[in-house]
This record gives structure tokens, sequence and C-alpha cells, in this order.
């Protein structure tokens, strides 16, 4: 009994230990991370030719189905047709072929409630724009959020509308969910593809918070907030909250809902925006039938097959991390290791 008293407090005191270790090593991580954003301090761009990944993918599985006789003829004919691109290369026609069947960069989004992607994609969307030919060149994002702050998703949906406004084809694939401000993102491609039960819509504002006046007035807590304009403060989660306050509060709701809808409307005239802005979802072919998507197919589908279009490139921007960030990644995931590793070996002593 002693022995698991003693166990449960070592327990106790580790457990304590690993979760002060974990959350300063997140403040430090977030504080140099936001310092960093703030002074734009230089990432690396990095560009992937899907083309010859997909290739692989398929000699790959190509040559575990041929006899050895097969992949013997198989691999010689390759190094063959290796030498011919290269001396076709050098020649120049190689080029002029990629160039004129054109390219399709690829971007990826993946939302959180801040968007906080958007830095990287406003870096992506840049260094696209410096090079795309709007008469080849196509932009392919693959989407995925269900949504999140307004302001935020609206920056984010400005840095796709940079593309369409240079007059190259944007095209949105969505394989699990654009919604709310995910399909505020989508609707400004020129073509949005789905997977059969992906959630599209969600075309609707909302907001909630907690309120704890009665909480302070039970315990005789009085909480003021002092303003200067008379909607400066609508609605609080301490103070006493006002029929005034709660109708402005739903005014500015209901005005943001109908800059939603509007911008949705100009992106897709065709669309019927009575009937999906109430805030309702729709899953991959229900979406189509009521035009928020324009065809049901995966990405993956839609990239192996503008491989035989064009060269197509993914582009990413990835900041490299600080010092402080590397130490407090580092740190998290050395008193994790410890701290298992201690653990596994009171738990094989009790076992003996």
């Amino acid at each position: 009994m002693e022995f698991l008293t003693e166990y449960g407090l070592f327990l106790a005191k580790i457990a304590t230990f690993v979760i002060a270790a974990v959350v300063l090593a997140s403040v430090v991580v977030s504080l140099t991370r936001k310092e960093s954003d703030e002074h734009g301090d230089d990432g690396e761009l990095k560009i992937g030719k899907l083309n010859d990944q997909y290739r692989k993918l398929r000699e790959s599985i190509q040559s575990r189905l041929m006899s050895e006789g097969e992949r013997k003829a198989w691999q010689k004919q390759k190094k063959k047709e290796k030498k011919a691109e290269k001396k076709a290369a050098k020649q120049g026609s190689d080029t002029e072929e990629k160039d004129s069947k054109g390219r399709i960069f690829v971007i990826d989004f993946d939302g959180d409630i801040k968007a906080s992607d958007t830095t990287t994609l406003r870096r992506s969307v840049s260094a696209i724009l410096s090079v795309a030919d709007p008469d080849t060149d196509e932009v392919v994002i693959r989407l995925e959020s269900g949504g999140g702050l307004v302001h935020a998703y609206g920056l984010a949906a400005a840095q796709l509308d940079r593309i369409r406004s240079k007059g190259i084809k944007l095209t949105a694939c969505v394989d699990k969910v654009a919604a709310s401000g995910g399909y505020m993102m989508a609707c400004v491609a020129d073509r949005i593809i789905a997977s059969p039960f992906a959630v599209l819509g969600s075309i609707g504002v909302v907001a909630q918070l907690p309120n704890f006046h009665r909480v302070l007035k039970k315990n005789d807590i009085d909480f003021e907030v002092l303003t200067a304009g008379e909607h400066k403060r609508t609605m609080t989660i301490f103070g006493e909250n006002t029929e005034g306050g709660r109708k402005k509060f739903l005014e500015d709701l209901e005005d943001t809902h109908t800059l939603f809808k509007d911008y949705v409307s100009e992106r897709r005239p065709n669309l019927d925006i009575k009937a999906v802005s109430n805030g309702d979802i729709w899953f991959g072919k229900r979406a189509l039938e009521v035009n928020l998507i324009d065809e049901v197919k995966t990405s993956d589908e839609y990239l192996i097959e503008a491989c035989d279009r064009g060269e197509v490139v993914s582009v990413s921007y990835q900041r490299k991390r600080t010092l402080p960030e590397k130490l407090g990644l580092a740190t998290s995931a050395a008193v994790e290791h410890s701290i298992w590793k201690v653990l596994s070996v009171f738990r094989n002593q009790k076992m003996q």
C-alpha cells in the first residue's frame, strides 16, 4: 500500500512537470512564431513535380507485375526513352512542348478557425503570379476548411481573388469539407470540384458567447463596461446585456450574412442564393444538384488527368523555424520521451 502511495505521488509530480514543460515550450514557440510572422521572416518555397510522382507510382506497380524477362526488357526500353528525352531537351523541343501544354500549379490550404494557413497561401500565390501565363496555365487549390473568423477567411478568399483578377484559371478541389468561410474561398474559383461525400455550403453566420452576469451578481461582484460610442460594446460576457445591445448585435450578424451572400452570388451567378444561404450543408452529389459545385470528382482523379494536359507542379511556402522554436519543440519532445521511458520502467517493476 505504501508503495502505491509513493508511486501515485511520483506520477503526480511527473505529470505536473510534464504539463509545465509543455506549456512553457508552447508559449516560447507561439511567441517566436508570432514575432517571426510580424517581421516577415523569409521562408522556403517548396516545388514538387506531381507528374514525376504519379509516373513513379505507375512504374513501380508495373515492374512488380512483370516477369524477370519482361522487367529487364522494360527497363532497357525506359533507358532508351530517357536518353531520347535528354537529347530532345538539349535541342529545346521538350521545353517548347511543355510550354505549349501549359502548367498546372497546385496549392494546399488546410484551414482552422483563424485561417492560419493564409500567410503561406499569400506567398505561394505571389510566387505563382510572378511566372504564370493566363493563356495556358491553371491554378488548383486543394481546399479543406469548415470555416472560422469572418475577417480571416475574407483575407484568404481575397488571396484567391488575386489569381482570378489576373485572368488565370482557378479550380478548387474539395475532398472533405469547404463550409462557411471554406466555401467563401471555394466560390472564388472558376470551377469547384468535390468528392461524393464532401461537405459544402453552410452559407450563414453564427456568434455565441457565455454571460456570467448573474453569477457575479449572486456573489456581489460588480462589473462595469465604460465605452465612448453607443455601439462600441453591444454584448459582453460579464456585464448585463440589454435588448438594445442584442438588437444591434443581430443587425451586425445580418449585415455580415448579406455581405457573404453577395460575395458568393457575384462569383457564382447561376447559384440560387436564396435556396442555399440558410446555413444548411450539402454533400457532394447533393451540392451538384443545387449548383454549389460543378463536378463530383476527387482531387487525385482531377490531378492525374491534368498530368496529360501539362506539367503539374505543387507549390508550398514553408517558414523557417527560429532557434527558440526548434529548442521549444525539441524540449517538448524530449520531455515526453523521458516521461514515457520512466513510466515504462516503473510498469515493468510493478509487473515483476
